[in-house]
């Protein structure tokens, strides 16, 4: 039966979806809107403005890990799920905008893909992304996964990799979940090791990207390339 509930939740709902077509929502609300479609019978302004105040932002809210969503209390299984849902949607159109253009032309672009990939995960993973000459992507490989504070990095498979591509230039991207972690000794170490093999076959090493919470670090920017 349509009740009073249902009537508030329409018309709220309706006002905010106005909200939106008028570019006046607040950042709670929006977030609100978006788990409207989740949970449709209950209302989620609570639960909004929690997610906020826990996680600072909806950028960090999509970042953050399923299972770390599921134990948000209101956030089940599907919810988390939809949220990621969204998440995977934003780095299918970054990736889509980087095919297009050489990744110098819009290295804020590069960045954001980033940290969108890897800002909130548990473990640390490493990412490699192969380049041609004209700096398209060719390739993003998850090279590996990890523990919360190593993963395993094989150098000679990178090379490998980058010349079974015809790669001219290569880009690698890892993370620490542990936020404000810059990059750490045994990090910069291997980086020189990966740099100089690469350098063997002509091959660029472009940039290392750290990726610790919000913040990405380069490699190259701190000047730490040789």
């Amino acid at each position: 039966m349509f009740g009073a509930d249902d009537n508030f939740y329409s018309g709220h709902r309706g006002r905010l979806r106005q909200k939106f077509i008028d570019g006046k929502l607040a950042d709670y609300e929006l977030l609100e809107l978006l788990l409207g479609y989740a949970i449709p019978r209950r209302d989620v302004r609570p639960l909004a403005r929690g997610l906020l105040q826990k996680y600072g932002g909806i950028y960090q809210i999509l970042t953050a890990s399923r299972d770390e969503l599921e134990k948000f209390p209101g956030i089940g299984h599907s919810t988390a799920l939809f949220l990621k849902v969204i998440h995977n949607i934003v780095l299918v159109g970054y990736r889509k905008r980087l095919d297009e253009r050489p990744i110098f032309h819009d290295e804020n672009l590069l960045a954001d893909y980033c940290r969108l990939l890897l800002n909130g995960k548990a473990v640390e993973e490493f990412h490699v992304i192969y380049l041609d000459s004209d700096m398209h992507i060719l390739r993003d490989d998850t090279h590996s996964c990890g523990t919360s504070d190593w993963a395993a990095v094989y150098p000679r498979e990178i090379v490998k990799c980058a010349l079974e591509q015809n790669s001219t230039s290569v880009v690698i991207v890892h993370n620490h979940p542990i936020s404000g972690r810059s990059f750490s000794h045994d990090d910069i170490e291997m980086t020189h090791e990966i740099q100089r093999l690469l350098n063997v076959f002509g091959i660029r090493l472009y940039d290392h990207f750290l990726v610790a919470g919000d913040v990405l670090y380069s490699a190259r920017n701190m000047q730490l390339l040789k």
